[in-house]
Order: structure tokens, then sequence, then C-alpha cells
């Protein structure tokens, strides 16, 4: 039997539900919540630009919402992460 150990939360997640939007979706709610995953905010808000990007709408209102918490730099950071992420995705 293979075993495979993932370190970072989100691609373990995301080895088990397949890269639809609505599994980025539910891996920014990890992010921003803390919840079986480190709380990082700039992950957060990758994760909800690739559900959008997706097509899971649901996930630009928690977008929007993030990044009132956030800084410019932050925001900043979290889009080049995304655009990286779906240019080899």
């Amino acid at each position: 039997m293979l075993r495979m150990e993932l370190a970072e939360p989100a691609l373990a997640v995301m080895a088990g539900m397949g890269m639809s939007g609505e599994s980025c979706y539910e891996l920014g709610l990890m992010y921003a919540t803390g919840a079986n995953a480190p709380l990082d905010r700039v992950a957060a808000h990758k994760w909800f630009n690739i559900a959008v990007a997706r097509g899971y709408r649901p996930a630009a209102t928690m977008r929007a919402e993030l990044a009132r918490e956030m800084s410019p730099e932050e925001i900043a950071a979290a889009l080049r992460e995304a655009r990286l992420f779906l240019t080899r995705h």
C-alpha cells in the first residue's frame, strides 16, 4: 500500500477534492479561519482569487471581506501568487 504525506494542508485537500473552484474556495476558508491550516490572509486571498477564476462566484464575497483586513502589499502578494498558480495549473 502506498502512503503519501503532504506537508502543506492545502495540497492534501486538493489531492482529495480536485481543483474545482469550490475546492479552491474551501482552501481559502481554511487559511482565512486557521482551521486545519495556519492562519494566512495572503494564502486565503490567493485561493479565493483562484476560486473566482475557476467560476466559483461566492468566493468573490469572501475575498472582498478579507481584503478589508489586508494591507495593499498583502493584496498585491496574493494577486501575484494567484496569477503564478493559474499560469502553472
